[in-house]
């Protein structure tokens, strides 16, 4: 009897089953390409980041469809073989506001990523609350750390004396400007990259890296409505959408582009395109593609199935025009072949039914994606296209003679001056960079009355056990342009002998912000810097690469500033620090400044 009892313990007893190989899961799933691609991370990168961002990027982020045969289990083990760290709940936040937020949302205000209509990234002196004089007196206030997180880049509004901001983990949070404290967190489940745009009835509005646009309460943070801008697997939106006349409008990009570093991708069949939703219901009012055509399969390279045409994504927050009615946005390059005639443009759409009025394309024939900076491409296009899409929203400025133009910073390195009034008219070109891959102009200029400010990348890359790390010495420099002539009025270039911080580059890819008599441009150095307007003398110079006490208890650190600018409004300067994209300088922190 003892026998048989023991013989049925082992029988229904549960069998141990061995724990999964991160080692070879990781050999067998993510090799091919991070340990290929130079300038994606490889397990020295990956193993300096947060376990719970790599987990995120596997379970719902930019890296979910690879992940998507592997279980939760197999995920975990992945993250814990690279990272050599037990993946941990996310902890409870301190910080919270001791009362409910005032309802209203009047005051000044940085709404959405250019503050107006007009996409200026242009702060009158009133709203701005801060003088040229009072800018080298700009002090530190608080500091809010985003959670796992190994980039902020979301672009901060300043509304209603809120601060609101989106995370790379997929949270939103509504924080007190005064004091950092946290209103409410949302959580979309994925990340959040566009800026918030608050309308005046109090709704939030933001887009999320798989292509869904949300309309929250934003006094309680509530769901409002859900809607999917574009299903394509890999479709994202990082762009603010642009509230006018109770229509939202919203551009659509994709990661097919990177995607392609895979040689077994079959790139690729995303169109980029730009959507008119109803602010009330989220219902789509007209969707207008960037390509006329659907891709269909091309030919077939080393095995892969490749598809086009595809690409032309919208990257940037429309620009809106009142008195044409029409909307301004500048397009991405091609993905595959065949070449279209709408990349590397500044297209103009009808605001009641997304027609295209008129586009303007400044660099034929650029088709490019990642397989073609493979050691070895093989389903790279035939003829490689220079990547020089537009990353950074036109900017619409009526001059102090009258006349009207549009500003569009290139990644070529070129500032285009075009004329609204005669469909896109080239009115002047003016170069400041070489441009290239990470070079030219990455996330875009501001402007005021009469001048442009134009921030300069040219991000070099140098090899490491990493893969590739930013190059110290390459890169960088700000520059003013007469927005009627094109002339350069100064130019402001970074500090001699480059930086030394580990991972720095002095490359200036971070969107402009401008106030009256002050510029605002961050660096991949960690350095936020107010220079003079009139002649690019550096007023102030914070360096945010550094650790920081945060309101909400969460460990964090500055380091590189890329994508966003700084929000300035009601006496207070709001900016992100941290981007460890391309092995710059990580970091999860949000920084609030003020004069004492």
């Amino acid at each position: 009897m003892k026998i048989f009892r023991a013989l049925l313990l082992l029988w229904t007893a549960p069998l141990a089953l061995a724990a999964p190989d991160g080692a070879d899961l990781y050999t067998k799933n993510c090799a091919v390409c991070h340990e290929a691609l130079a300038v994606l991370q490889n397990h020295v990168a990956l193993k300096t980041m947060p376990p719970e961002y790599i987990v995120h990027a596997l379970n719902d982020g930019a890296m979910r469809l690879q992940a998507a045969k592997l279980s939760r289990d197999e995920r975990t083990a992945i993250v814990e073989y690279l990272t050599g760290k037990a993946l941990n709940s996310s902890p409870a936040l301190a910080g919270k506001c001791a009362s409910p937020p005032s309802k209203s949302f009047a005051g000044p205000a940085w709404n959405g990523w250019g503050a107006d209509l007009e996409n200026s990234r242009s702060q009158t002196a009133e709203a701005a609350g801060i003088t040229s004089g009072e800018v080298p007196k700009l002090k530190l206030k608080w500091a809010f750390g985003f959670p796992g997180a190994y980039s902020a880049y979301s672009q901060p509004a300043i509304v209603g004396g809120r601060v609101f901001v989106g995370s790379v983990q997929g949270q939103v949070y509504s924080l007190d400007a005064a004091t950092g404290c946290t209103y409410w967190t949302f959580d979309a489940g994925a990340g959040v990259r566009s800026a918030i745009t608050i309308s005046p009835d109090g709704m939030a509005y933001f887009g999320d890296v798989r292509g869904n646009v949300y309309a929250l309460d934003a006094n309680t943070g509530k769901l409002g409505w859900k809607t999917v801008a574009d299903d394509y697997p890999t479709a994202r939106i990082t762009a603010a959408p642009k509230l006018y006349q109770g229509r939202l409008y919203v551009g659509v990009a994709s990661r097919d582009e990177w995607f392609s570093t895979d040689p077994r991708f079959q790139c690729c069949k995303f169109r980029g395109s730009v959507l008119a939703l109803d602010a009330q219901t989220g219902k789509q009012i007209w969707k207008t593609y960037t390509i006329s055509e659907p891709a269909r399969p091309i030919s077939k390279k080393a095995g892969t199935q490749l598809w086009g045409p595809s690409g032309v994504g919208v990257w940037t927050s429309p620009t809106i025009d009142t008195k044409r009615g029409v909307l301004y946005v500048g397009t991405g390059d091609s993905y595959s072949e065949p070449p279209t005639p709408l990349s590397d443009s500044i297209l103009a759409l009808d605001l009641t039914s997304g027609k295209i009025v008129w586009s303007k394309q400044l660099t034929e024939n650029d088709v490019f994606n990642g397989n073609c900076i493979q050691p070895k491409p093989s389903t790279c296009p035939e003829n490689v296209g220079p990547d020089s899409d537009f990353g950074s929203s036109p900017i619409l400025r009526t001059l102090s003679s009258g006349r009207r133009v549009l500003i569009a910073g290139q990644k070529s390195g070129i500032v285009h001056a075009l004329d609204p009034d005669e469909k896109g008219k080239t009115l002047w070109q003016t170069r400041v960079g070489k441009g290239g891959m990470l070079g030219g102009i990455q996330w875009g200029p501001a402007a005021d009355r009469d001048t442009a400010y134009v921030a300069l990348s040219d991000l070099g890359l140098i090899p490491a056990p990493e893969g590739v790390i930013p190059d110290p010495n390459t890169g960088g420099g700000l520059f003013a342009i007469q927005m009627a002539t094109g002339e350069k009025l100064w130019s402001a270039l970074p500090p001699e002998g480059g930086c030394h911080t580990p991972h720095c580059s002095p490359a200036q890819s971070a969107a402009v912000t401008v106030i009256p008599g002050v510029v605002f441009s961050g660096s991949l150095d960690g350095h936020l810097r107010a220079y003079s307007s009139k002649d690019g003398t550096i007023l102030w110079d914070f360096d945010t690469a550094r650790d920081f006490q945060t309101v909400n208890g969460v460990p964090a650190k500055g380091g590189a500033l890329d994508g966003p600018g700084p929000a300035v409004a009601g006496g207070l300067v709001v900016v992100n620090s941290g981007y460890g994209f391309f092995n710059g300088m990580p970091g999860n922190v949000l920084l609030a400044f003020a004069v004492e």
